[in-house]
């Protein structure tokens, strides 16, 4: 398992329990509770304990691939790669994932191809991951990313995002990359990659950035892909990238990035389904997970939701983002996402959800439970987004939809404000439920403030704003 930092004053998690088969029956009544429609596909989610019990559940099932029984297993030192931190090992990665892919399709049985990656510090550019296949770092292995922007190459923007995401046009790969890929590991015994991400950061901050930054790790149009066991430095960009993937399952993590260093989310599913993220520790400039789905009429044309997702015993920091954030980009939809045991300080938020006008898309039947924070400015927030587009022919009228969101069992104590909900103006924000949320030591804004969202709030502290004061008979939200 990845080292976790021990920054956090309270306890620390629980060891997490073996895998558990994921009950159907006990996951479907539990959302039904959450106002889940029942023909949503949600029997592989699992199911909330009782209030007060420990989670030891894992959603770790949803990657079903081969795992560690590949067919035929390699050194990259075999294919010329030397570990010395200075010599580029480039051309060797690139030809042992091509040569072990050749070998497994000749006699492997389809069980696919071993890279092992040895202790030493292995600099590298860019290079692409195949199907059924193992990247294995050893402990006290490092790949170390190239600083030579040239061995990041272009690639075209993703469809729903129509641009870079920073700057228009291409995008800088990311430095270990996936397509169309199917039963992919990246693990080890708490091997590391960093990204090296200082200069892609400096050319941010001097707006000198002639492309999108590059990922630390992204998988696209790929299914049944594990990532667990490894630590994951400076990224230049979003560390953790799954887009238009299913069946993806991120455990324990240790995910690390200067606190000032732009745009270095932790894990960010875009447009993906059944996707696990558990067990994990992230210091980050910017949000711990994001879950995303396309920006502005891009992300509406291509019509992939991030759905049936589960981010459990996940802690860290983020001065300036959030624990978990919703959006901003979501015009493609997200829904069916199940948050829990997470903990969070000196962060900006614990929870947020981040719309604009022209998103379109909904974020809805949201459950988020057993939230602890310390010394975080605004322990939850519903914000208006800052007139950020992918380019000035975002539909006006496209407004997002927030509906159907738990949010249950929150401690929080050291704050600096109350809750901020804010709504997009026109957007419906309805069905949002507070329960049992105590929320102590607030230093500036004692009130909740709320724009234009509704809902039911029992059992908190202190005493919500007037939209959440009538509260009615649900049994959805005053459950207990």
């Amino acid at each position: 398992m990845a080292a976790h930092a021990p920054s956090s004053p309270l306890l620390p998690w629980p060891r997490p329990a073996p895998l558990l088969l994921l009950l159907a029956l006990l996951a479907a009544s539990y959302l039904a509770l959450a106002r889940l429609p029942a023909a949503a596909p949600l029997s592989a989610l699992p199911p909330v304990p009782p209030r007060g019990e420990p989670t030891s559940s894992s959603c770790a099932g949803f990657y079903a691939g081969a795992g560690a029984a590949r067919a035929v297993s390699a050194s990259v030192e075999d294919f010329g790669a030397v570990g010395d931190g200075v010599t580029s090992n480039t051309a060797a990665f690139r030809r042992a994932v091509a040569e072990l892919d050749e070998r497994a399709a000749r006699g492997g049985g389809g069980r696919g191809a071993r890279l092992e990656v040895p202790p030493g510090r292995w600099l590298t550019g860019s290079f692409n991951l195949t199907s059924r296949f193992t990247l294995f770092l050893h402990h006290g292995a490092v790949i170390l990313g190239s600083q030579d922007p040239e061995e990041w190459p272009l690639i075209a923007p993703l469809p729903s995002y129509g641009r870079g995401r920073e700057r228009l046009g291409p995008r800088h790969i990311s430095l270990i990359h996936g397509e169309g890929l199917n039963d992919v590991v990246v693990t080890g015994n708490n091997g590391t990659i960093d990204g090296q991400g200082e200069m892609w950061w400096e050319l941010w901050w001097n707006r000198t950035l002639n492309h999108t930054r590059g990922h630390l790790v992204e998988l696209a149009n790929s299914t049944n892909i594990l990532i667990s066991n490894i630590t994951l430095r400076n990224s230049p960009f979003w560390t953790v990238h799954p887009v238009y993937s299913s069946n993806v399952v991120m455990k324990d993590l240790t995910i690390l990035a200067p606190l000032n260093a732009p745009n270095t989310d932790g894990i960010d599913p875009d447009s993906s389904s059944e996707v696990c993220i558990e067990d994990c520790y992230i210091e980050s400039g910017d949000d711990l997970v994001a879950v995303k789905s396309g920006w502005d009429q891009y992300g509406i044309s291509v019509n992939k939701p991030s759905t049936n997702i589960v981010v459990q015993r996940v802690s860290g920091t983020t001065p300036t983002c959030s624990g978990v954030g919703f959006g901003s980009e979501m015009s493609g939809g997200i829904s069916n996402v199940l948050v829990r045991d997470l903990h969070v300080w000196n962060s900006a938020q614990a929870v947020r959800l981040k719309t604009d006008v022209g998103r379109g898309g909904y974020i809805t039947n949201i459950t988020i439970t057993n939230v602890t924070m310390e010394k975080v400015k605004v322990p939850i927030r519903f914000s208006r987004g800052a007139d950020d587009h992918s380019d000035d022919n975002y539909d006006r009228t496209a407004l997002p939809r927030i509906s159907n969101v738990l949010i249950s069992d929150i401690v929080g104590v050291d704050l600096q404000r109350a809750p901020m909900l804010e709504a997009v103006a026109g957007a419906v924000y309805e069905g949002i439920c507070f329960r049992n949320v105590s929320l102590r030591g607030i230093r500036r804004q004692g009130r909740w403030h709320c724009e234009s969202v509704y809902g039911e709030a029992h059992g908190v502290f202190p005493a919500p704003c007037e939209e959440f004061r009538k509260n009615g008979s649900s049994s959805w939200c005053g459950f207990s």
